[in-house]
């Protein structure tokens, strides 16, 4: 591929990801649909892990334990990876780029890529529905209202979302299999 033929893919994949993403944030005119978003996003910023994490030995015994310190142990490289990617990838928030887009939510970062909101909510959901699978009719739904609310907010573009989910899923799979 010539390298003026996947500058232009490139930049068409950039204007499609920033379409989208004005297209759910502008899709954010009701104010349930926003307190929604927003008490999903608030949750996932680690409230629910946390206390799930704590609980879990008490509610659960052994396998609550288990699944507790692979949660951890999932949680901390997730955070690392994160950590090291919004660094290197450096990418703007879409509020920030497109004047269509409204924040509506609360930032925690200065950067986009990858969505650590959506990268938490899978692995954490996939190893909870590893050691307790019947709790996947909870979580998968709300993995997937968290992921969409990012972008609801106007705080990451569907990539970031769609990286963070990939991410999320590898090292919830990984930990898994290693663990």
């Amino acid at each position: 591929m010539t390298s003026a033929r996947a500058w232009s893919e490139r930049t068409h994949w950039l204007e499609a990801d920033k379409r989208w993403a004005c297209a759910l944030n502008q899709r954010a005119t009701s104010s349930a649909l926003v307190t929604v978003c927003r008490v999903t996003s608030r949750l996932a910023d680690g409230i629910l892990w946390y206390a799930l994490i704590l609980a879990l030995p008490f509610a659960a015994g052994r396998a609550g334990s288990m699944c507790a310190v692979h949660m951890v142990c999932a949680g901390i490289t997730s955070l690392l990876i994160y950590l090291v990617l919004k660094r290197v990838c450096g990418r703007a928030r879409p509020y920030e780029t497109c004047p269509d887009i409204k924040l509506c939510g609360h930032v925690l970062d200065r950067f986009s890529f990858p969505s650590g909101h959506t990268l938490h909510s899978v692995g954490f959901s996939l190893v909870l529905v590893y050691y307790f699978p019947m709790w996947s009719l909870a979580l998968v739904p709300f993995t997937l209202i968290v992921a969409l609310s990012r972008i609801v907010l106007g705080l990451h573009y569907p990539s970031d979302v769609l990286g963070g989910a990939l991410l999320g899923a590898l090292i919830g799979l990984v930990s898994v299999v290693v663990l």
